[in-house]
């Protein structure tokens, strides 16, 4: 049977519109006021939690309430490119993402925060699969890989500047001014794509399976949902079970139902090809390695280091900048030298940077975190830039928009299970070891501050002000209590990684577009 191809639909009437090279241009623009988010929001953490009064819970969910909104709707709303247009999808997305990120600047409680957080997620969720789904057609096979790469350098620029900014505008205008920005990047990025994009969707499908939706929503709300209260509630309690529970059935329906569906949200047929299986899983691991441990890295430059935002966001820069030079370098290798080796090698390296943070000390210099910093970069964007290339790639082409879909579900669930998971571990040994480092004048600290003292210490703070000499054992307490947590947590990401590179031998190489994309019009 034939396969669809995703067939741009626009006359070619402005002089850039269609080119590949000015498509990565455009649909960049939309996610590097994506990438901003995400690094300026971690700088800005620490200031919200004292401005809005915000507990380490309420800190998770602005995260992680973006996360959800993101793995609930990415394939749907990849599904929703692949029907009407993926150009169309993009720029609703980056028209939306700009108008909630000037709502979550305008929040003055933290539940709006949150709730705008999530709104902006699912603008978020629209944007992405969409880009992918644009390189895709706009890049003939053989020269995915350096699109990719190209693409790699352009979102480690952004982050790379992420921290700087956000530190500027955090610490000489405000944590609102970092969501603000969002709105002018939206405005170009809106402009840019309205004259470059060229419009393609599939030309096969004809409606969406809204079923489908909703057993994929509710699978995906449920397992998010539970991995993001597990440590509130614990593993074992019967919410815990209850939800995952809920999991396990609606996704068990969901698969019957796309098997039986004549045109399915997400044709299993895509899982067939065992490198889209182990690039999902890859995805899922490495954005559980990263997100989960660079999460509390803002509260060991802020709060033990005692940084400032700007200072912290200099002491991330190594990594983000690092990337600029690693991701076109890991198009050419993944080219030369194919997936396998070269994902697997960037896992091998990303496990010698974790296990390189889990040695940091309380008074760890720039060039103790400087390095391992450096070997992320080049140890992570083999990793995105290959197992991106390896789902997307080796998807038919009238599927791409979802393939982006479950790339991106990938990495936002990796990253909630990271968030979760790591901040359970982080925490509970945080926990274990605080009343050890504080010695004899435990005992004479009442139950409920000392939990108090606990939670402040898992996000590496101490209360100031207190009279000598306990002012100073607190806090000498609660720094060794969050490094002990904090070295954990890398340990685990350690293994995760090599895990990784391990399944990476199994990849191999996307198709080859058989004379490139089709173009009419």
């Amino acid at each position: 049977m034939a396969q669809a191809l995703a067939v741009p639909t626009d006359a070619s009437a402005g002089r850039g519109k269609g080119h590949p090279w000015m498509t990565l241009l455009a649909v960049s623009l939309g996610v590097i006021m994506v990438m901003l988010d995400g690094t300026v929001v971690s700088i800005a953490n620490p200031v919200i939690a004292t401005e809005l009064n915000a507990s380490l819970e309420s800190l998770q969910w602005v995260t992680s309430g973006y996360l959800l909104a993101l793995a609930v709707f990415l394939i749907t709303a990849g599904k929703l490119g692949d029907l009407f247009g993926h150009k169309r999808i993009f720029l609703i997305g980056v028209a939306g993402f700009a108008l909630t990120s000037l709502a979550i600047g305008l929040s003055d409680t933290v539940g709006a925060l949150i709730a705008f957080r999530v709104l902006q997620g699912l603008f978020g969720a629209m944007l992405q699969p969409a880009a992918l789904a644009l390189l895709r057609s706009a890049f003939p096979g053989e020269k995915l890989n350096m699109a990719m790469g190209a693409w790699g350098a352009i979102i480690g620029l952004s982050s790379a500047g992420g921290p700087i900014i956000g530190g500027l505008l955090v610490e000489n205008v405000s944590w609102q001014s970092v969501f603000f920005i969002n709105v002018p990047v939206g405005v170009i990025a809106l402009a840019v794509g309205l004259w470059v994009l060229t419009e393609s969707k599939a030309q096969t499908l004809s409606k969406v399976d809204w079923l489908g939706v909703v057993l994929l929503s509710g699978t995906m709300f449920s397992l998010v949902w539970a991995i993001i209260k597990a440590p509130e509630w614990g593993w074992t309690d019967p919410w815990t079970i209850l939800f995952l529970g809920a999991t396990v059935v609606l996704g068990a329906i969901f698969l019957f139902w796309q098997s039986r569906v004549r045109e399915p949200l997400l044709p299993l047929s895509l899982f067939r090809n065992l490198s889209v299986s182990i690039g999902t899983g890859l995805m899922i691991m490495v954005a559980f390695s990263m997100f989960g441990a660079m999460f509390f890295l803002t509260f060991f430059f802020q709060g033990v280091h005692g940084l400032s935002p700007m200072d912290s966001g200099l002491r991330m820069l190594p990594m983000s900048a690092g990337m600029i030079v690693a991701s076109p370098l890991a198009g050419i290798l993944i080219g030369k030298l194919g997936p396998k080796v070269t994902i697997a090698g960037g896992m091998l390296v990303t496990a010698v940077a974790m296990f390189l943070m889990s040695r940091l000390g309380v008074d760890a210099a720039f060039i103790d975190t400087a390095i391992p910093f450096v070997l992320l970069a080049f140890g992570l964007s083999p990793v995105f830039v290959g197992a991106t290339e390896i789902i997307v790639g080796n998807a038919p082409e009238d599927l791409s928009g979802v393939a982006g879909g479950v790339q991106q579900s990938a990495m936002q669930v990796g990253g909630a299970l990271g968030t979760a998971i790591l901040g359970a571990v982080v925490s509970g040994k945080v926990a274990d070891v605080f009343a050890g480092h504080l010695g004899p004048a435990a005992a004479a600290i009442p139950a409920d501050q000392l939990e108090g003292l606990k939670g402040a210490a898992a996000v590496g703070m101490a209360p100031t002000g207190l009279p000598e000499p306990v002012g100073s054992l607190i806090v000498k307490a609660s720094h060794l209590s969050f490094m002990d947590g904090l070295h954990l947590g890398f340990t685990v990401s350690t293994g995760v990684a090599v895990l990784a590179a391990i399944l990476a031998l199994f990849v191999k190489a996307g198709r080859k577009t058989e004379g490139g994309p089709v173009h009419m019009g």
